[in-house]
């Protein structure tokens, strides 16, 4: 009934089992049997981050320092995909504006600039790339320049394309007797959970939500506490929404996990 892993998104050993009880019982014994002093908190949500308009970025980037300078000029566009649809690069040079060995170093800076985020540090995911035009020097440049410049380019388009925060949403079913049912819709709700339909089921009531990862942790104390253990709950992922923009405010202050 005890869990662990490594959450690949955020870096946190997650663990898990039947309940903050129990959690509260392994962490106890970490410290006082094992003599291990951890960070425990609340685990963190692994937000991502997109674009909801098209726009443009150029940018150059040159250095001269004695010897061989540094030369690379890029100029790209980036425009939304359907969620889930995740990056597509399209190479539109013509007419050898930028020579074929520079056009990997360009998608390896956008792919590296993506990987940080724009609005909050968080990956971003769903957006397509097209590289149509630039310029190179023919003995500055390198794949190292044109790495940093399809990197500026890409941060350049991004934060004029309306960088949103999407966060992870659940689908949940709840199963709770009718006389706590209204109390189970009201505090699904507060959580800025969607109820989507609700029916019978041998005498109980049966409520399909989806709601925002970031307002579960705790829930089944919560909902055992509300109906006097009576109610039980499934959660699975089921897609990414875009934050409110109160609630992307708290995250890019760093006042929400």
């Amino acid at each position: 009934t005890f869990r662990i892993k490594e959450d690949i998104e955020t870096g946190e050993t997650i663990i898990s089992g039947m309940g903050e009880l129990h959690l509260d019982i392994i962490a106890d014994r970490l410290r006082r049997e094992f003599k291990v002093e951890a960070n425990y908190g609340r685990p963190q949500v692994a937000y991502k981050e997109t674009i909801t308009s098209e726009a443009e970025g150029e940018e150059k980037y040159v250095r001269q320092s004695g010897g061989r300078g540094q030369y690379g000029h890029v100029l790209l566009k980036v425009k939304p995909k359907e969620r889930g649809q995740g990056f597509e690069f399209i190479d539109e040079i013509k007419g050898g504006a930028i020579p074929k060995e520079f056009i990997a170093p360009v998608e390896k800076g956008v792919k590296e600039a993506m990987d940080k985020g724009i609005v909050a540090g968080y990956p971003m995911v769903d957006v397509e790339v097209t590289l149509f035009d630039g310029s190179f020097h023919e003995v500055d440049s390198s794949e190292f320049a044109f790495k940093i410049a399809g990197s500026m380019a890409f941060q350049s388009a991004a934060k004029r394309a309306k960088p949103v925060i999407l966060e992870p949403v659940m689908k949940m079913e709840i199963v709770t007797p009718e006389d706590f049912f209204g109390q189970v819709i009201s505090d699904v709700s507060s959580r800025r959970g969607k109820i989507e339909e609700t029916s019978e089921r041998v005498g109980m009531k049966i409520i399909d939500a989806s709601v925002p990862l970031s307002e579960m942790f705790g829930y089944v104390t919560a909902l055992r506490s509300l109906t006097e253990g009576r109610a039980s709950s499934t959660m699975e992922f089921n897609r990414y929404e875009q934050v409110p923009q109160n609630i992307a405010q708290e995250i890019i202050d760093g006042k929400r996990q």
